[in-house]
């Protein structure tokens, strides 16, 4: 979802707001941008963010399973993973971040659409990080194509 998402978000800041991105650069990136997790597990964002110690903590290793991942790989191959199991290049790692982002929102507000309360809270911190981050294209992508995100199954086959 994530790398659908970093794809989507780089064609928007393309082709809607004339920025250069590649959204292929984009949704490679993004295919990779958990890869160190293989090692490190995956830690609850809650959890991860909850104190910058914790936080600096998980984010060095993290870069550090990355590396481990890398120096596994032939000598060969080292050069054209690098930048994805970093995250991407300058330009695309802001998109990434903001479809890893928005790839758990769009979670939450399934969850909550579908009675689980417990999403409350991580859906109006997620929007809130989401709005923090303050990109066009993720603003253009949420007034344009979350609301169906909220509808039943039954209510998408009614629209249109």
């Amino acid at each position: 979802m994530t790398a659908v998402l970093a794809h989507a978000l780089a064609v928007i800041r393309r082709d809607v707001f004339g920025r250069p991105c590649d959204p292929g650069a984009a949704a490679a990136a993004a295919l990779f941008h958990d890869a160190g997790e293989i090692f490190t597990g995956d830690m609850p964002t809650p959890v991860k963010y909850l104190t910058p110690e914790l936080t600096s903590a998980y984010k060095n290793a993290e870069r550090g399973a990355a590396a481990r991942l890398l120096a596994q790989l032939p000598p060969e191959l080292r050069g054209s993973y690098g930048s994805l199991l970093e995250g991407g290049d300058e330009k695309t790692r802001d998109i990434v971040h903001a479809a890893d982002k928005l790839s758990a929102y769009i979670k939450c507000v399934e969850e909550e659409r579908a009675g689980n309360r417990e999403f409350l809270l991580a859906a109006r911190q997620t929007k809130e990080r989401l709005d923090a981050l303050d990109m066009p294209e993720v603003r253009y992508f949420t007034e344009r194509f979350m609301p169906p995100f909220e509808l039943t199954l039954d209510e998408l086959g009614r629209e249109g």
